[in-house]
């Protein structure tokens, strides 16, 4: 059976929002944060939309020096960590530092800081390279620069497995309590990637949507889907052990109860056909809550509004709840946020706790056109007030990466 494990405290820094506060207003509101990109010159690019974080000026977070030693993956990544921390009112000084882990992920890191250093090794010549490149630039730096900043001595970890990241360090976390080894863990995903060779390199994959009508760029599930958007932000949850949170009369938000992880060993890019391992890691996590099919209410689909993405988690999601699949509510909060990478599944973890805390079901916002390949509830441009008990968050990401964990309203 292994200990319990519930979510005592959230975190985000979105692309709708600078706190959970204000990012689940704009879910529930139907708000997409899509706009024109402004953190470069587009003027020779095919793409023009992404999902910033708006207002953003590290300096209202960091001071000067800080600033400038951290990349914003992990100013994202410490931001939303202390937001969490904060919201869980965990208590530094009562805790056992090495009994707290952090488990952080990223798609690709400090890409912002790998540009201008490149740029600056070709213009200026090797000793100007910046002495901080390196520690700016790993990817493991958001979980040590989060661990520091709160000084937590427990397990510090980070994992890459592309958009799957953020909920593979979720799932991770919930097993490294559930067995024993950790009684808190803070763990999620961070991304800043909006530069110019990350929008380059996967407009050239032909991963981008080039619409020009932010409002018909990310459109998961709709038939006139053309690429993903690309977002930038972090989502973190504080994981804890039931009874420490219950001894300190700690908020719970829900409780996680499975998580399943698999590899489709198919294609880099492609997912494998029938998203047979996505459905794979949506039975694992069932399996392992004891939950059937017709026990989840609502799935947040990895949803990115591509045509491959969109029409296989489809078939994966009918595959895995069989009948039950025509009842149950997916959308894709994308079209929200954009995709966040590495960061999407700490973000709509974030989301799906708060799907279960409120009874909410969000929407797939900005959708027009059905598509008989994706001919699921997909809860088209209105929100549902709802119990949700059960709630599942989907990633697939680039290399075969599966990850699905399953939230359970507390009892």
């Amino acid at each position: 059976m292994g200990r319990r494990v519930v979510i005592t405290g959230l975190g985000a820094i979105t692309p709708i929002g600078n706190n959970v506060e204000d990012c689940w207003k704009s879910i529930k509101e139907g708000k997409c944060g899509i706009d024109e990109i402004t953190h470069f010159d587009t003027t020779n690019f095919k793409v023009k939309l992404a999902a910033e974080v708006k207002g953003y000026n590290p300096e209202d977070y960091f001071d000067k020096k800080s600033a400038k030693r951290l990349d914003t993956f992990s100013q994202f990544a410490i931001i939303a960590a202390k937001e969490a921390w904060n919201d869980s009112k965990l208590n530094k000084e009562d805790e056992n530092k090495e009994r707290v882990g952090v488990i952080l992920g990223s798609g690709i890191g400090g890409l912002e800081t790998m540009e201008r250093e490149m740029k600056s090794i070709h213009e200026k010549g090797p000793d100007r390279v910046s002495p901080m490149f390196i520690p700016m630039n790993i990817v493991n730096m958001a979980a040590g620069n989060v661990a520091i900043e709160l000084g937590t001595k427990g397990e510090s970890i980070s994992m890459v497995t592309a958009c799957a990241s953020g909920t593979h360090c979720i799932g991770e976390s919930f097993r490294m309590i559930k067995d024993g080894y950790q009684d808190i863990v803070i763990c999620g995903g961070t991304e800043a990637s909006i530069t110019p060779i990350g929008i380059a390199g996967f407009t050239n994959i032909k991963a981008l949507s080039q619409a020009t009508d932010k409002n018909r760029a990310s459109i998961p599930f709709d038939k006139e889907r053309s690429g993903f958007v690309m977002g930038e932000g972090a989502g973190i949850v504080i994981l804890e052990e039931l009874e420490h949170a219950i001894s300190r009369g700690a908020k719970i938000y829900a409780e996680i109860v499975g998580y399943g992880a698999t590899s489709d060993a198919y294609h880099i890019t492609s997912p494998a056909p029938g998203g047979e391992g996505g459905a794979r890691a949506m039975k694992i996590a069932m399996q392992e809550a004891n939950a059937n099919p017709e026990d989840i209410t609502y799935i947040n689909a990895h949803g990115t509004s591509t045509h491959l993405n969109d029409t296989s988690e489809t078939e994966a999601i009918k595959t895995a709840l069989g009948e039950a699949s025509k009842k149950v509510m997916v959308s894709s909060t994308k079209g929200n946020t954009g995709h966040l990478l590495g960061a999407a599944g700490g973000v709509e973890a974030v989301i799906c706790a708060k799907a279960v805390e409120e009874g909410f079901v969000p929407a797939t916002i900005n959708y027009k056109v059905p598509d008989e390949e994706c001919d699921l509830d997909i809860v088209p441009n209105e929100g549902r007030k709802v119990d949700v008990k059960y709630a599942m968050s989907n990633s697939l990401g680039f290399g075969g990466h599966n990850a699905s964990i399953l939230l359970k309203k507390y009892e």
